[in-house]
Parts: C-alpha cells; sequence; structure tokens
C-alpha cells in the first residue's frame, strides 16, 4: 500500500531547507509570550500547555532554531525572534550576583522565580551555543554574551588537569562530585559554533581537546564506546542512573545517539583543523551505533544499550534519528563510503514514515519499538525540534559546496 505522504528526494538540499522551515512552522505562530521568551510546553496539535514554567535548555534552544531559519531564508521576523528569546536568556535565567543562569524558572506577570538554581554546564554550552547562532546572524549584543559566558564556564567547570568541564554546581558554585560527558560534547558543539561565528582559535583549540578527552581517551576506558558517567576523578560510574529511566539527560547505558552525534561534530571539526583521527574515529562510532541498536524489523534506532550489547532501553526517540541520519550524511560526503548514503536514506525513509507528524507538524518526540506515539506531549523541556531542524541544516550546509 502506498504511503498516504510519498517520500520526498531526500538528497535535494532543497528539501532540507523546506523541511527545516515547515517544522519551525508549527512553533511560529504560537511559542512567543510578548511579555518574555516563549511558551516552552506543546502537545501535539499545538496547544501550550504550561504557559509559565521556563527550562533553560528550551529558552537557548528557540534562539538556536530561530537563527536557523533565518540563515535558511525565513522572513526578518525569525531574526526578531531569536533576539527575543536571546534577550529572555539573560533576563529570565540570568543571577546576576553569581552570573549563573538558573536551570528552571516560573514566569509570571513579567517577573522570574527560580524553581531549580543548580549550575549546569550542559546551561552554559547551550547559552554559548545561542548566543554564536545569534553573532552569526548579527544579533547585536551576542557576541560579548558569547565570550562572558565562555570565560564563566572557565572559571566555574573546567578541570584544567583533566582537560574536561565538570557538570553541575549548586547556585552558591559548588561543584558536586558528578561527571559527564554529554555536557561536554555540547560544550565542542557549542565551540565549533563559537569558532564559526568569532574566528577565535580558542574557541577551536577548546573543541578538538574536549573531542580527543572524550572520544579517544575516556572512550579507551569503556572498550571504545563514549560512556556517560563519571565520577570526580573521571573514573566510570557503571551504575548511575541503572534503574532511572525517566532522566532524559542523564540516560545509563551506551546511547547510540551520542555515538553518532560525536560523529558528526568530529567530521564538522575536521571541516576546521582536519586531523586523522577525526573521521576514523567517527566512522567506528557511527559503525557501532547502527551494528549495535538499528531496529531490523521494525526500523529506528533504540534509545540505549548495554556494555554487554543488549538493548536497554528500545524507546525510539526523534533525537537520535535525526543526528544519526546528519552523521550518514556528513560521513558519506567526507569519505565517498556508500554504507554512509544508504543510512542516510534508511533513516530518513523511517523517520519519514513514523516520526514525522505529517498532519499536525513538527516531529514526534518518543514512540515504542513498534513505532506507536506514547505521548500527546510534542515539546515538553528540551526539545522545541532542535535536533530535527539542526540536522537538516547541518546536512544543507555540508552540501553548500
Amino acid at each position: 500500500m502506498q504511503h498516504p505522504h510519498p517520500e520526498p528526494d531526500f538528497h535535494d538540499r532543497e528539501f532540507l531547507r523546506r523541511h527545516a522551515l515547515w517544522v519551525m512552522d508549527f512553533y511560529k505562530d504560537r511559542c512567543v509570550d510578548a511579555s518574555g521568551g516563549m511558551f516552552h510546553f506543546f502537545l501535539d496539535d499545538g496547544r501550550v500547555y504550561d504557559r509559565r514554567t521556563r527550562h533553560l535548555v528550551s529558552a537557548t534552544r528557540f534562539v538556536v532554531t530561530h537563527a536557523i531559519a533565518h540563515e535558511l531564508g525565513a522572513g526578518a521576523e525569525f531574526k526578531d525572534r531569536a533576539e527575543h528569546a536571546l534577550r529572555f536568556v539573560e533576563q529570565g535565567f540570568r543571577d546576576l550576583q553569581s552570573g549563573g543562569f538558573d536551570w528552571l524558572i516560573r514566569w509570571e506577570q513579567g517577573r522570574a522565580t527560580p524553581l531549580d538554581r543548580t549550575r549546569h554546564m550542559y546551561g552554559l554550552a547551550f547559552v554559548m551555543l545561542a548566543a554564536a547562532r545569534a553573532a552569526r546572524i548579527g544579533i547585536s549584543g551576542a557576541s560579548a554574551l558569547l565570550g562572558r559566558t565562555f570565560e564563566l564556564a572557565e572559571q566555574r567547570f573546567f578541570d584544567a588537569v583533566a582537560g574536561l568541564y565538570a557538570d553541575d554546581a549548586a547556585a552558591d558554585w559548588q561543584l558536586s562530585g558528578y561527571r559527564g560527558q554529554n555536557a561536554n560534547m555540547h560544550a565542542c558543539e557549542a565551540m565549533i559554533a563559537a569558532f564559526e561565528a568569532s574566528g577565535e582559535a580558542r574557541y577551536l583549540e577548546r573543541a578538538e581537546l574536549l573531542a580527543h578527552k572524550v572520544t579517544v581517551e575516556l572512550a579507551a576506558l569503556a572498550g571504545g564506546g563514549v560512556w556517560e558517567h563519571y565520577r570526580a576523578d573521571w573514573s566510570i560510574d557503571p551504575d548511575y542512573n541503572r534503574d532511572d529511566r525517566s532522566n532524559i539527560f542523564r540516560p545509563w547505558g551506551f546511547q547510540p545517539g551520542h555515538f553518532t552525534e560525536w560523529a558528526k561534530l568530529l567530521c564538522q571539526l575536521d571541516r576546521h583543523l582536519p586531523r586523522p583521527w577525526h573521521l576514523a574515529r567517527a566512522r567506528e562510532l557511527f559503525d557501532r551505533a547502527v551494528a549495535t541498536a538499528w531496529d531490523a524489523e521494525n526500523g529506528g534506532l533504540f534509545y540505549g544499550f548495554a556494555p554487554d550489547g543488549s538493548i536497554c532501553d528500545d524507546h525510539k526517540y526523534h533525537w537520535v534519528q535525526a543526528e544519526s541520519l546528519a552523521a550518514a550524511a556528513i560521513l558519506a560526503r567526507r569519505t565517498g563510503a556508500a554504507e554512509y548514503d544508504a543510512w542516510y536514506r534508511r533513516i530518513w525513509s523511517y523517520v519519514w514514515a513514523h516520526f514525522v507528524d505529517h498532519e499536525q507538524g513538527a516531529w514526534f518526540r518518543i514512540l515504542t519499538r513498534e513505532n506507536f506515539n506514547l505521548t500527546r506531549e510534542k515539546s515538553p523541556a528540551g526539545k522545541v525540534d532542535y535536533h530535527d531542524i539542526g540536522a537538516c541544516y547541518d546536512v544543507w550546509r555540508e552540501w553548500e559546496a
């Protein structure tokens, strides 16, 4: 039976541009809060189900997606909305006394009330990324925010001995004992974007350091895979969140989506700083992710697998598919290997059939093994379709030459 939504040409650069902007259409007329920032919580049909809670990750990612939309040729209003969103990151989340950014706030009548004042390096990485994307499209003050946030991360989180960032701290900047790769991965992403926006070598140098530390040195402790969780001395913590499947930022097990996301970042890093190990390591990570986590029966990549290779979380997440198709396309371009182009087409075909919400807009967030939608929440905290819009943008940029 013919699919009700026939597949487009996934290799058409114009398709990627149009799809990213189509996803943005889901948000553009309903996300802006005139009193400050954006609404962060949307049901599948686009209704806002929480008008007051604001999360730092959503706030910064809205800057990124609107800046990308502007760069992809959307109207000037997207630049205005990116600026509106960026101003709120400082207005709503920044603690003027400590310089830190609250993780979660309540926004009412033009005032922010902190709900969670934990300082996360993951959050600072996204403030940097938002500032870099905003600077790239010429938003005033974005470059200054980028520089200030980098210096704050250096002062409060960077461990010069380890060559990595610590993960989180209390409001008074007392570090916890947890260390994680995820914040460092997104810091690497932010550093690449910061270099592209500013041309400052310090950002590229830091991206290279983080990439090697995580994907080579730490990975050597975990059989070549990228483990998520570490103790304060950067030894592997094998049991962190083993019994908690609810933590979206710190899941247990190997994350195939992070393997492929690192593969993408290594390729992007290699564009600016060619090193023989970048593409070799990118291929190893991507190949292991799809070999272990691809669901041969129902399609799509599973969320997590255990050290023994067994699947420990068989849900399908939108971001895993998005990062994997982007990595596949970029690897295909950089290596010329046909298998990566085949994976690009395979993953997109699966996404088109199951994740793209052709009727209501944007992508579904999470599916079962059998590809049934698990939730009516299209975008809870953190999603805002940053990954799928970003994947289209990354491939679109890769194919521009």
